[in-house]
């Protein structure tokens, strides 16, 4: 009896082993992923195939964004609900908390996006909530927005469901990410601020050499 308890205790630490491998395997590649807009986030809401309504009332008033800068630049996001309610709702939430203030954009690629929106300042972090992925490999259609130059999208890890803070702002049109991430507005003033990010040093991750720090959000009319 002791010698079957033995093993059958063994079985099950090898099976809680290679279940922990897998997820972080998962989540590592997620995070190195180079040609798409990726965060690690700690946990992710359980996958819905339907749209998820909005539930606040800061969408339903002005839906744009200033962003200044720690240079004293500034520029300018239209969000756009009636494509992605809820990640509207969320992203002006965290603007409307200060949430992004102080923050950097912690990735710029050259022909790809620059991402930011990371307390963490690496890609690993985000916020509290996780949202519902707005886009139609998610099984929501309403969202049709595609990725042009200066939309503006959640970045997320491999789960669907699992965007929280981390958004990202397109430098050039990528059409291999349409359906795959949430669009949710679009850069309508200032994308020579974004494009005058691409004259820092960085790593061979995007990652700058000096912070681009985010000075303030604020909800504008």
């Amino acid at each position: 009896m002791k010698k079957t308890l033995r093993i059958l205790c063994c079985v099950l630490a090898a099976a809680a082993l290679l279940c922990l491998a897998s997820c972080g395997s998962d989540q590592n590649n997620a995070a190195k992923t180079k040609n798409e807009p990726t965060n690690t986030p700690t946990q992710a809401k359980k996958a819905e195939n339907s749209p998820v309504p909005v539930t606040g009332e800061l969408s339903q008033g002005s839906c744009k964004v200033l962003f200044t800068m720690s240079d004293g630049q500034t520029f300018t996001v239209q969000c756009q609900p009636e494509y992605a309610p809820e990640t509207v709702e969320n992203f002006l939430s965290l603007v409307n908390s200060g949430f992004y203030d102080g923050l950097t954009f912690h990735r710029v690629l050259d022909n790809f996006v620059a991402q930011g929106g990371d307390p963490n300042g690496n890609g690993t972090g985000g916020s509290q909530t996780k949202i519902h992925g707005e886009f139609s490999e998610n099984g929501f259609t309403q969202n049709t927005l595609t990725h042009k130059r200066g939309s503006v999208a959640m970045a997320r890890s491999s789960a669907p469901d699992s965007a929280s803070s981390q958004f990202y702002i397109c430098y050039t049109d990528l059409p291999s990410l349409d359906g795959k991430y949430a669009v949710f507005g679009t850069v309508t003033e200032g994308m020579e601020v974004i494009d005058s990010f691409l004259s820092i040093t960085r790593d061979s991750s995007g990652m700058p050499s000096t912070p681009i720090t985010i000075e303030s959000a604020k909800i504008v009319d």
